[in-house]
């Protein structure tokens, strides 16, 4: 058994195991042995495989100020003398 991408137009779409012996084909698709390089939304240039990790989106407004919110929550307990296991337990925070 081994893993292979399903390539089609040099992307990879998808990975399975396959024991490369028995028939199967997938429609309008290549079966291409993967390498360590192989992964889900990738690219086959008919040698190698690449992947270019994609770029980690920035936060948005309400993600900020959620996260001032929280800081600024836990810090005010802390002052009222919570220790960080008791606000953890009670507020998940």
């Amino acid at each position: 058994m081994a893993t292979y991408a399903v390539v089609k137009n040099g992307a990879v779409d998808n990975m399975i195991v396959w024991d490369g012996v028995r028939e199967f084909s997938i429609p309008d698709f290549e079966l291409i042995e993967a390498t360590s390089d192989a992964r889900i939304g990738g690219s086959w240039d008919g040698n190698v495989f690449s992947f270019v990790e994609p770029p980690v989106p920035e936060p948005t407004a309400e993600q900020i100020a959620l996260t001032e919110n929280k800081a600024n929550a836990k810090s005010k307990l802390a002052a009222l003398g919570l220790s960080e296991d008791e606000i953890s337990a009670a507020f998940g925070i």
